[in-house]
């Protein structure tokens, strides 16, 4: 339910900063680390993925850092990394999108306030883990600074990104928020985005789209969902998708250039800011929020995978 609420803000009543301001108020009333990058310590750290898809607003974004530790953690236990998309409001950029359901658009932070939402609970049952969330929040605005079709962005990671498409924008920032994390010492990585429509195309607003490797660690992570009554997915992020979204004049391009599968090629786009670590990809783009009440479930933001998340850190 803190989750929803957050969730359906309008965007002007939270912007990236206010955001921060939502997760420093609830990390201190829970007892959680935080620290939040404002965009000069991002600029230092050389997050280019993020500045670029802020470059376009007046608003500046932000990087949120929540941790949890454990009052007991075993030795060589896993350090859960949470990783969570926060456009707060997206018009697509320079590659606008159609004025219909815009206004829906404020939704495309569902994937941070779920991980926000999930570390909230997480320092209440207290599982014998480190959890650590990084939740990237910018707009992404069609501003004469906007990045622009055919530009190329330097990730924090090094690799190079050629920007095709603006509205594909949700992959730039969860690539400085991926590697980020891995830094701050993550052994597994779970990541949630409201990232393509395409997954809306192959699994409707039903099941949320899950992406992963090793099987064996995203198997486990199906398995927490099923017990918690979240439907989700298993979808394909093989070599070949990721092949997908290579470039001829950087590292990796932001969108595929073969047809179809852009919810897979999404997913190896991200991959390739994840090392060797366990990692899962949730794209919530078709379950994030309800158009329509349903009996067990308001209009608007669902909390989706919160419930999974949490389990899942107290079963890791």
């Amino acid at each position: 339910n803190w989750a929803r609420d957050i969730a359906n803000e309008p965007s002007n009543r939270l912007t990236p900063r206010m955001l921060a301001e939502q997760a420093e108020k609830m990390a201190r009333e829970s007892g959680l680390q935080i620290d939040i990058l404002d965009e000069k310590r991002i600029e230092e750290m050389k997050m280019g993925g993020l500045l670029g898809v802020a470059r376009g607003s007046a608003e500046p974004p932000r990087m949120i850092v929540l941790t949890y530790n454990p009052p007991q953690a075993k030795p060589g236990a896993p350090v859960l990394g949470l990783v969570g998309k926060a456009v707060t409001f997206d018009t697509g950029g320079i590659s606008i999108k159609p004025s219909k359901h815009m206004d829906a658009m404020k939704y495309d932070m569902c994937g941070g306030i779920t991980m926000l939402a999930a570390m909230r609970a997480i320092a209440r049952l207290k599982p014998a883990i480190k959890v650590i969330a990084v939740v990237p929040a910018t707009e992404n605005m069609p501003g004469g600074r906007a990045i622009k079709p055919g530009d190329v962005l330097f990730s924090m990671s090094g690799k190079t990104i050629e920007v095709l498409n603006t509205d594909a924008e949700g992959r730039l920032i969860l690539a400085d928020g991926l590697f980020y994390t891995r830094q701050l010492g993550a052994t597994h990585l779970v990541d949630a985005a409201t990232l393509t429509g395409a997954v809306v195309v192959a699994l409707s607003t039903i099941n949320v789209g899950v992406f992963g490797r090793p099987d064996e660690y995203t198997q486990r992570f199906l398995d927490v969902a099923r017990a918690a009554g979240e439907r989700m997915w298993h979808m394909p992020v093989d070599d070949d998708y990721a092949d997908m979204m290579k470039s001829q004049i950087a590292d990796v391009q932001n969108i595929s250039s073969g047809d179809g599968g852009g919810a897979c090629t999404a997913a190896g786009f991200l991959r390739e800011f994840t090392g060797d670590l366990p990692w899962i990809h949730l794209d919530i783009a078709g379950t994030a929020w309800l158009d329509d009440a349903k009996p067990w479930m308001a209009k608007g933001a669902t909390g989706v995978a919160v419930r999974t998340l949490v389990d899942f850190a107290e079963k890791l």
